[in-house]
């Protein structure tokens, strides 16, 4: 069984569901009381965030490439930055690695493609949800992605940074994503992607006209299922 590297921190909060989800994944696969070989390299969340706000995205990318180098030198034989947003600096982490670096809209996108979808709806930052590094590498997999009004984007993006980065979870803000979720659907969604790790503390399945696909999960089992055959 491979060694996976997690970049976390980005939040701490979905950084949980990742550990969760690849252990049960190998537990599951691998019975008794197995668990997976994982090293985690958690950074401080409002550093980072503080360098995107500020369009400093070359210090983040800087950072986070250190984190997987000291990961692989930790014994990490995949990587993976366990966020959507900060997937931004991918590339910048595979230059500075020599081992696999498992994009996070790979994983979404070949999720999405194995359901046979044309069109999904893509919730997320302002970052992930306007700019091409992440629709564009989902776009890559044969499916058209669509996004809410401009109004609806700024009010997901705040939830994101005022409230489930800190655990805040409030009944209003579910409410607010799942008329979001409804319009998307009106345009012809088939689904949506959750692409933000914390969303999926917010909302699910049950909540929505249409289904859930959520990046944080969706990116720990592709890790697991690398892990255990490569």
């Amino acid at each position: 069984m491979r060694t996976i590297g997690l970049i976390g921190g980005l939040s701490w909060e979905s950084t949980v569901i990742y550990y969760q989800i690849i252990n049960q994944r190998v537990r599951e696969r691998l019975g008794g009381s197995h668990n997976a070989n994982s090293v985690i390299w958690s950074v401080d969340y409002t550093v980072v965030e503080d360098l995107i706000f500020a369009g400093k995205w070359d210090e983040v990318g800087e950072m986070l490439a250190t984190a997987g180098v000291q990961l692989e030198g930790m014994g990490a034989e995949l990587l993976l930055i366990c966020s959507n947003t900060f997937s931004r600096v991918n590339d910048e982490v595979e230059r500075a690695a020599s081992v696999p670096v498992l994009h996070i809209a790979d994983a979404v996108g070949a999720a999405v493609s194995a359901k046979g979808m044309r069109k999904v709806g893509l919730l997320g930052t302002r970052f992930t949800m306007e700019e091409a590094f992440y629709r564009d590498r989902l776009a890559a997999h044969g499916f058209e992605v669509v996004v809410p009004e401009s109004a609806e984007r700024e009010m997901v993006h705040g939830v994101i940074f005022d409230e489930l980065v800190r655990g805040v979870l409030r009944p209003s803000s579910r409410d607010a994503y799942v008329r979001t979720i409804e319009g998307l659907a009106d345009q012809g969604a088939e689904a949506v992607i959750l692409g933000c790790t914390e969303i999926e503390l917010l909302i699910t399945d049950k909540d929505t006209v249409i289904p859930l696909l959520p990046s944080a999960r969706l990116h720990a089992e592709a890790a697991a299922e690398f892990a255990l055959n490569g």
